[in-house]
């Protein structure tokens, strides 16, 4: 089996041909596109930042989700891509913009696969459970921790309250997109005694998919096997509709 995957390196000049878009976004995202018969899968990287409402440093390795955003909503529907790979290694970042990244993948029809490598931590972790199965390599770690917010706080009852609706914000999605219990996941966010200069929790690849916070233990290939799977499922439900039509 023949496999094409398009990764090739920026042309210099004025190039407006497919393939010129294909090198552009592969700078632009981190992202490649691999077409073969098993199916058209998109290559997504969550890397480094999420950047929210506010420009972080050029310093910063970041993933802009007013890039991801538009990105998600055109791969779902794309006739020619069939599934979505989601690579992450982050340190979390903006949690509306994560969520709302999140909440798009979870949203999404098509066949959707997440590989935690290297870190999935704060945010990222709704971001590794909302496709419709994770995977986990045995190195990859993943701290859970309570809200947290930079700059002035306004020391009130009121911005309390807020902090714990957005904290619960991400526990309910968490809890509804993999297979730990809403409160085993706030007891980690709230651990006490396992962090020196903080509270919360930090998981490793195993003991993520023991918790149920994972599906599985994999690498790379297993992720996409498993996206293949569902695109193959995917195709005989297409068949079977039209079968049906007839």
């Amino acid at each position: 089996m023949e496999e094409e995957t398009k990764s090739t390196a920026p042309a210099s000049g004025n190039d407006d041909s497919p393939a010129s878009d294909q090198r552009q976004r592969i700078i632009d995202f981190g992202s490649a596109v691999s077409r073969s018969s098993r199916g058209n899968i998109y290559t997504l990287t969550i890397a480094g930042q999420v950047e929210g409402h506010q420009v972080l440093p050029e310093t910063a390795k970041t993933t802009k989700y007013e890039h991801v955003m538009p990105l998600l909503s055109s791969l779902e529907q794309s006739e020619e891509i069939e599934g979505v790979l989601l690579l992450l290694n982050t340190v979390g970042g903006d949690i509306e913009a994560g969520l709302g990244i999140a909440e798009l993948v979870a949203g999404m029809r098509k066949p959707t696969v997440s590989l935690v490598l290297g870190g999935g931590h704060s945010i990222g972790i709704p971001l590794a459970v909302a496709p419709k199965a994770s995977f986990i390599v045995p190195s990859a770690s993943m701290t859970i921790h309570p809200v947290r917010m930079n700059g002035t706080v306004i020391a009130a009852p009121q911005t309390f309250n807020y902090f714990e609706r957005i904290q619960e914000r991400i526990v309910s999605f968490v809890a509804q997109n993999s297979a730990i219990s809403r409160e085993r996941f706030l007891s980690l966010m709230l651990n006490t005694g396992e962090m020196a200069a903080d509270v919360g929790s930090v998981v490793y690849g195993e003991e993520a998919v023991e918790l149920g916070l994972i599906d599985s233990i994999g690498s790379l290939s297993d992720a996409l096997d498993c996206l293949y799977e569902q695109i193959a499922q995917a195709r005989r439900e297409r068949e079977e509709a039209l079968a049906a039509a007839w």
